[in-house]
């Protein structure tokens, strides 16, 4: 007991010294090691500057030789840096994983770097600066022509003009949509926004509801496409009466509405932007929601390639060979971006239906407008109606 008194002692001060030594030694990051690469050099690799691979390393200390063989961790020239630059450019056709999913064989990749930059800087940026521009030109519009009234007073008749299953199909679209435009700015925007106001926890909270909510809530969004898609392509078909409206400018800046059927022209306008965008963002969303089975940016650039649409614009060819890692890449960006594009056009969709237009969202509402409103915005289809349900109730005027 004398002697492990006398020992025990020793043995802790030894071993505090050599902790103490090794802190001295490698605890200072900013002192390389034998073979190491500092943290700039990384970085600087991954912005794309040529930084050669173990040139400018510090030799071996006399005595302490670099290990002979490493795979792993910042060695720098002491590892197999022949094998990992194979790996990088993807030039080891005899390779296997254990997980022999397409992309399992991608180490590295680096088109990750240019997509990060982009979605955290210009798809953020312009994509706000859009929906923030669309806000104050709907504003402006507003000081400027005010509510659009119904001329003539409200005749106190109303006609149906979407049945249930119509407004089913709409508000599907409608709440659907508005879910996965909040939940998917928070995706793309959280991490900058939410983690300064709450902190990282409530974050991770959030981000995992907004993906929950955002890959199921995506279905019901695409359902309503194809209902709308389906109840309302017959009246939705371009005709005369449609240039008509566009030369007269909707009515919006003068007196009296351009004739129109049940959709006038710029109805039109929002339903095929919400059906060609729409269907463009649920596509993207299918190979985002089933990662690396849908390849479609690979063969649209090859087929681009052959009709030479970039050697008209001037961009020579395109380099149509992307890895499974890349195809995601451009499928989140081109998610976004038309994401961006047809909340501006929703914007501007809510702003006619409710503050914009008086009598509007009766149509949504319950589904049954009033007569004179039918018959200043949807004059030819406001008689159709009319003609078929029996003559208006007296002191009604008949549509011009």
């Amino acid at each position: 007991m004398t002697l492990l008194r006398v020992l025990l002692p020793l043995i802790f001060l030894v071993s505090f010294a050599g902790l103490s030594a090794a802190q001295d030694t490698s605890g200072d990051a900013s002192v390389l090691q034998p073979g190491q690469q500092s943290l700039e050099d990384i970085m600087a690799r991954q912005r794309g500057e040529d930084v050669p691979f173990g040139a400018e390393l510090p030799l071996p200390l006399e005595g302490n030789p670099p290990p002979a063989e490493s795979h792993l961790g910042p060695l720098g020239s002491a590892s197999d840096a022949d094998l990992w630059r194979e790996i990088r450019a993807d030039a080891l056709p005899d390779a296997r994983a254990s997980n022999r999913g397409p992309a399992a064989k991608v180490l590295m990749q680096d088109g990750g770097m240019w997509w990060l930059n982009f979605r955290h800087g210009p798809l953020l940026t312009y994509g706000s600066l859009l929906l923030g521009v669309t806000v104050v030109l709907m504003a402006i519009f507003y000081l400027i022509r005010g509510r659009i009234r119904i001329e003539h007073g409200r005749a106190g008749i109303t006609i149906e003009r979407f049945k249930f299953i119509e407004r089913f199909g709409h508000w599907l679209i409608a709440s659907s949509f508005i879910l996965l435009a909040i939940t998917g700015l928070l995706s793309l925007a959280g991490r900058k926004l939410l983690i300064p106001l709450f902190g990282h926890e409530a974050f991770s909270t959030f981000a995992i509801a907004s993906k929950w909510i955002h890959n199921n809530v995506s279905w019901a969004f695409m359902l309503g496409l194809v209902m709308v898609f389906v109840m309302w392509i017959v009246h939705n078909l371009p005709d005369r009466t449609d240039i008509n409206w566009i030369l007269k400018g909707g009515g919006i800046f003068g007196k009296g509405h351009p004739p129109a059927k049940k959709f006038n022209a710029g109805q039109k306008l929002i339903f095929w932007a919400v059906i060609i965008l729409g269907t463009s963002i649920s596509v993207s969303g299918i190979s985002l929601l089933f990662p690396f089975e849908l390849t479609m940016f690979e063969p649209t650039l090859a087929l681009l390639n052959d009709m030479g649409v970039p050697q008209l614009l001037g961009l020579g060819t395109i380099d149509a060979t992307l890895t499974p890692q890349e195809e995601m890449q451009y499928a989140q960006l081109w998610h976004a971006v038309i994401s961006f594009v047809l909340m501006a056009v929703i914007i501007a969709h809510i702003y006619i239906g409710t503050l914009g237009m008086e009598g509007a969202f009766e149509a949504m509402g319950s589904g049954d407008v009033d007569l004179e409103w039918a018959r200043e915005h949807h004059s030819i289809w406001a008689d159709e109606v009319v003609a078929k349900q029996g003559k208006p109730a007296s002191g009604t005027q008949p549509a011009e």
